[in-house]
């Protein structure tokens, strides 16, 4: 296990591809890309229909103030020869996690996950690969204001080089490179073990 704890710079990225739709057309842009997924498994189905019913019922779901549940993305982030995944201890939730965030009204959901991935490693040479890889629905905890609800999540897969040091971000207590086989000595939960199952 390495882990960075320093404080990383939290800059703006533009990427390819990613210029700014009306709502209703980045809407349909993103549940374009959900319905291209092709799910693995009855779970993966269930989520699917859950979440494009969701799409068609509410032209907002692109922004997290919508409710009772909005789309996000996420990435794991694995070495060259995915014998390796960065995770962080998510500050909000105490839980170790793939990196991941709000899409804000950004229907470029391979965009989001990266740029998440980016400002929560505190590196910046890393690669996606736009294909999802896998989608999830969970439940995100009442905190302060913001009441209980649910990340409608698109899941991606991005590379880093073996040697890049993260550093963590405000979001995080601490960001570590574990050895696939390390993961048994952290609690997560099966979303996350999912994740690494299908990458690694």
């Amino acid at each position: 296990m390495s882990c960075g704890q320093g404080p990383a710079r939290r800059e703006q990225h533009w990427y390819p591809g990613d210029e700014r739709l009306s709502p209703l057309d980045a809407l349909n842009h993103a549940t374009m890309l959900l319905r291209n997924y092709l799910a693995k498994d009855s779970l993966q189905r269930q989520f699917k229909k859950r979440i494009l019913e969701m799409c068609n019922a509410n032209p907002r779901l692109l922004d997290r103030d919508c409710m009772p549940g909005h789309l996000t993305a996420s990435a794991l982030v694995v070495n060259e020869d995915r014998s390796r995944v960065m995770l962080h201890h998510h500050a909000k939730l105490n839980r170790w996690l793939q990196f991941g965030g709000h899409c804000d009204g950004d229907a470029n959901l391979p965009a989001v996950a990266l740029r998440e991935a980016i400002e929560e490693s505190g590196v910046r040479n890393l690669s996606i690969d736009p294909e999802i890889i896998d989608i999830d629905i969970h439940v995100i905890p009442e905190r302060k204001k913001v009441p209980e609800h649910l990340h409608l999540d698109t899941r991606f897969m991005v590379m880093a080089a073996d040697n890049c040091q993260p550093t963590k971000s405000d979001e995080s207590l601490e960001v570590c490179w574990y050895d696939v086989g390390e993961l048994k000595e952290i609690e997560l939960d099966d979303s996350v073990m999912r994740l690494v199952r299908i990458v690694c």
